[in-house]
């Protein structure tokens, strides 16, 4: 069975995906639960990538490992560094 996280588990996470950038969640307001996540420079000034994710009250981690995985390879394939993550 595959883990099961919290939304602020989750965005944890995220976060930490993307250092030495910012990542900034949100849900939309229609109530299905879905995450949005842009990562972006230090500086808030440029948008450097997005990502959404269907989910609920609780996602599953290793579905949401492969989502961030797939999105860090996407950023460094353009150039930008990113710290070790796992």
């Amino acid at each position: 069975m595959n883990a099961m996280l919290r939304m602020n588990e989750a965005l944890l996470i995220a976060d930490r995906a993307f250092l030495p950038f910012q990542c900034i969640a949100w849900t939309p307001q229609d109530g299905s639960g879905d995450l949005s996540l842009s990562v972006i420079d230090r500086t808030s000034s440029r948008l450097l990538g997005r990502i959404a994710l269907p989910g609920s009250s609780r996602l599953d981690a290793q579905k949401l490992s492969a989502a961030l995985q797939q999105s860090r390879n996407d950023l460094i394939d353009q150039g930008y560094r990113l710290e070790p993550w796992q």
